[in-house]
């Protein structure tokens, strides 16, 4: 017993004497790395009260700790930052959907400030910006070597007033001035229409409008065609959608999935990461969809992207989007302020990060570059002279004798619709080009 005593007691001593070894060395590395810290809090402390009370002009000590805080965020990644107290305000309204300015979501690059995307029905949308267009002077003053919010700080304004920004265009020669009246920006974040019977729900932003929105559009153009019967399927358009809050785009990836996962999380810790799955139901009952998106769809917009895609229950059309696959929580701080800091990136359903690569389309789908500068095409020729004639125009025609009525009207009707998609190919090629694969989907019974 005595043997079989001394024994454990032996190896707990030893454990204690490995602990303590071990944890000698950890102990001390923590030390001389929380004594650099101190160093560094003083440094700043130094340069602080050295700027306060030598700097040539008088200085506000609260926008000196408020811009070095930005700095320290802003270093981390192009997304994460300090938020003053208007900045919190005016960042809840926009979540509310209404707010003034140009209407367009930026970042920056290469020192100039890039266009994410222009928001529908906005100033900025009206006057012809574009996804990818880069802005390199305010009122004639350049923006080169602004900070993001200088120079977004620039670019507001008393709601009416004028403001000409100078845009460098890629497939553009030259750069040129776009003059845009500052307006108050409402947003709908759900449009719809029916083309034949496709119906496309344009998704402009992610608010708490968008799912109500998604919902009560989709069932009023089903009704509108005369139920899901007539339906041939649906286009999503997130072209140009900047993205906004996660829990609506789980919402919208929701209403199209019966099951499976939508998205997962990572943090920094394993235990940060999150996992969210569809619930069963599905708005479109199974008919065939096509998502649209290009350089400007962006965060939210990839999300329900990268989800039907990876499901297989949408085909993806258009161009390469944004890239930002990373999740930006919003922490309130006092007296008002917060800071948007990125906390986790987000994984499709098959596990890919679309960080800085983005959602490739399945079918890649250039829309036709706009030149400002370029000159109006004269009008289309469309006399009788110069319209294609066919059989039917003949004098004398010998009539069909193969359809009723009713069946001549339904093919009328018919190519009624075709010709309206064809007709939208000169207004927008890239919806006439999902419309037109939903149509085929529908001709040849294809289900998703």
């Amino acid at each position: 017993m005595k043997k079989v005593a001394m024994a454990v007691l032996g190896g707990t001593v030893a454990g204690v004497v490995l602990s303590t070894q071990v944890a000698g060395p950890l102990i001390a590395q923590e030390n001389a790395r929380n004594a650099n810290v101190y160093e560094q809090l003083d440094l700043f402390g130094d340069v602080f009260e050295r700027v306060r009370a030598q700097y040539v002009e008088e200085v506000d000590s609260q926008k000196l700790i408020e811009a070095a805080i930005n700095g320290m965020l802003t270093s981390l990644d192009p997304h994460s930052n300090f938020l003053s107290a208007d900045d919190t305000n005016d960042m809840q309204v926009q979540t509310r959907g209404e707010f003034g300015g140009l209407g367009i979501e930026v970042t920056q690059e290469d020192g100039f400030i890039k266009v994410v995307s222009p928001m529908d029905g906005t100033p900025a949308d009206e006057a012809g910006i574009e996804a990818g267009d880069f802005i390199t002077h305010v009122d004639g003053e350049s923006v080169l070597g602004l900070s993001l919010d200088d120079a977004v700080e620039k670019m507001r304004g008393p709601v009416g007033s004028e403001i000409i920004i100078t845009v460098v265009r890629k497939g553009v020669d030259d750069p040129f001035d776009v003059s845009i009246i500052r307006d108050t920006i409402k947003l709908t974040a759900v449009r719809s229409r029916s083309v034949g019977k496709t119906v496309v729900l344009r998704i402009s932003t992610f608010n708490n409008q968008t799912y109500p929105g998604l919902e009560e559009n989709l069932k009023k153009e089903v009704e509108a065609l005369g139920g899901m019967a007539n339906v041939d399927g649906f286009v999503i358009d997130l072209r140009n959608n900047p993205g906004g809050l996660l829990d609506q785009a789980i919402l919208v990836s929701d209403a199209f999935l019966d099951k499976g996962e939508i998205v997962s999380t990572r943090g920094r810790s394993a235990g940060d990461g999150e996992r969210v799955n569809a619930t069963p139901g599905d708005l479109t009952e199974g008919k065939p969809v096509v998502v649209l998106v290009n350089g400007g769809s962006a965060s939210a917009s990839e999300i329900v992207s990268g989800a039907l895609q990876d499901h297989r229950r949408a085909i993806v059309v258009g161009t390469k989007t944004f890239g930002k696959g990373s999740v930006q929580t919003i922490v309130k701080l006092r007296n008002g302020t917060a800071m948007r800091l990125t906390t986790a990136r987000y994984y499709t359903p098959s596990g890919r990060s679309i960080q800085a690569l983005g959602v490739m389309p399945d079918i890649v789908v250039n829309q036709p570059t706009r030149d400002p500068n370029a000159e109006a095409k004269p009008e289309e020729d469309t006399s009788a002279a110069r319209r294609q004639t066919s059989e039917a125009d003949l004098r004398g025609v010998l009539s069909n004798d193969s359809m009723t009525e009713d069946e001549r009207k339904l093919l009328e009707e018919e190519r009624a619709r075709t010709e309206e998609t064809a007709k939208l190919r000169d207004e927008d090629y890239q919806l006439a080009y999902a419309v037109d694969i939903i149509r085929g989907l529908a001709v040849v019974g294809v289900k998703p």
